[in-house]
């Protein structure tokens, strides 16, 4: 890959050969006016992701005569974050998204209404409410976008985007239902921003029938707006498979951690790892609301969701070491929780590097102070992680992850749109919360 390349003065960030072919990309924030085999155009706020075919990837110094831009604004790809590069949904989708929201509760509530218990009802629809609509929404507004995105045009009617929406919110229940029970698992103080719903007066250990009251209304609504599409049975194995997957991705976290007493430290490898955030994260996060979306498109083809599935457990993996390192070194008021992998003994990425890469010294302090509440230690080891340099680690990473994703979105077949992938990783690329 070469990053630092120009084309008369301009700078063009990750080019790379894939097969016989010269893969460039170029960032900007102005308009972009560039010519292409004789063809023109101009786009605004986005990538160009272009091949040049004709010329040998040995005389890619020959690409100062493909490129021709104006107005260029020149920009290091390691500045560019997601606003930068714009958002994947529009303002204007996230509100329409959260007016759908009053309707569901209204849906799952109502059913019981004219029962004998109406106190059911009420705290229900308090549960709903405190723990469904906060946070970012990616899930859903995920499912919605890559619906928009795969979806034929002339199908895209109010009531199937009203559809999509529907099954976003089905997404985010999923999303409440596992945080109410992780956040009393690992004993957190605040979700998105306030106190976590086990915490509240009057509720305590109630939030584990809460966390599964939440659960439950999924395939409430599953039944009330989908059963009578094709798609149905699809969703609804979906839905189970990424439940039991996300679980048995816990159990195996909380597993690592309890081997603290035994073992140490000796269970924290990168094959763990990986394994805890693929089960534990990747399938409801990101395979979970795009495989939803192409089954409503009508994608079927099972090498098509093979290879979607491939690449979005990918972006999980990136997205979770992401959030291993804001757990640590994030800004809480930013992120809308207060970090505690350190003191709960997590496998985290930071954690798996520091011993990959710690003196016998450091590796003593680890072992010694990691998985413990006490403030002394767990400053101890985050004087490890600096002293180790984590954050230059971790932003090495993340540039080479998101490079080689790029390239493997390069490389999926014909069959997928390749600017959805893009824009989900985009989304998530250089995020401080």
């Amino acid at each position: 890959m070469f990053s630092s390349l120009k084309s008369g003065g301009n700078k063009i960030v990750n080019i790379f050969k894939v097969n016989e072919r010269c893969i460039y990309t170029v960032i900007s924030n102005r308009p972009i006016s560039f010519c292409l085999s004789g063809h023109k155009k101009v786009l605004g706020l986005e990538r160009l992701n272009c091949t040049y075919n004709s010329v040998p990837w040995s005389n890619k110094l020959h690409l100062s005569s493909v490129i021709q831009t104006e107005s260029f604004n020149k920009r290091n790809l390691a500045s560019v974050t997601p606003a930068a590069i714009g958002q994947a949904v529009s303002k204007d989708e996230r509100r329409d998204f959260m007016a759908v929201f009053p309707d569901i509760v209204r849906d799952l509530t109502e059913t019981h209404r004219q029962t004998e218990i109406p106190d059911v009802t009420k705290w229900y629809s308090k549960v709903l409410q405190y723990n469904v609509p906060g946070g970012k929404k990616n899930r859903g507004l995920a499912l919605i976008l890559a619906y928009r995105m795969l979806a034929p045009a002339d199908t895209q009617t109010p009531e199937r985007i009203r559809e999509a929406q529907n099954m976003g919110w089905c997404i985010e229940m999923l999303q409440a239902f596992f945080l109410v029970l992780d956040d009393m698992i690992d004993g957190s103080e605040t979700r998105r921003g306030r106190i976590c719903w086990y915490r509240n007066p009057n509720v305590g250990l109630n939030a584990v029938n809460d966390a599964f009251f939440i659960e439950s209304g999924i395939y409430q609504l599953l039944r009330k707006y989908f059963i009578e599409k094709p798609y149905y049975f699809q969703a609804l194995d979906l839905f189970h498979d990424a439940s039991h997957k996300t679980i048995m991705g816990q159990s195996l976290d909380l597993l690592t951690a309890q081997s603290l007493a035994k073992h140490k430290l000796d269970k924290f490898t990168m094959d763990r790892y990986n394994s805890i955030v693929k089960y534990k994260t990747s399938y409801y996060s990101f395979h979970l609301p795009v495989a939803l979306a192409m089954y409503m498109a009508g994608i079927t083809n099972a090498e098509r969701h093979r290879q979607a599935k491939t690449l979005l457990l990918e972006m999980g993996n990136f997205f979770q070491v992401q959030d291993d390192y804001m757990d640590c070194f994030g800004d809480p008021e930013v992120t809308g929780k207060i970090g505690t992998d350190i003191q709960d003994g997590k496998c985290s990425w930071l954690a798996v590097v520091a011993l990959q890469r710690s003196t016998p010294e450091q590796r003593k302090i680890l072992e010694e102070c990691y998985g413990s509440s006490d403030p002394e230690k767990v400053e101890a080891v985050k004087n490890v992680y600096n002293q180790i340099n984590l954050p230059h680690i971790f932003s090495t990473y993340e540039e080479d992850s998101y490079n080689l994703i790029t390239t493997h979105i390069q490389q999926l077949s014909a069959g997928l749109n390749h600017d959805l992938f893009f824009k989900l990783l985009d989304k998530i690329y250089k995020r401080d919360s």
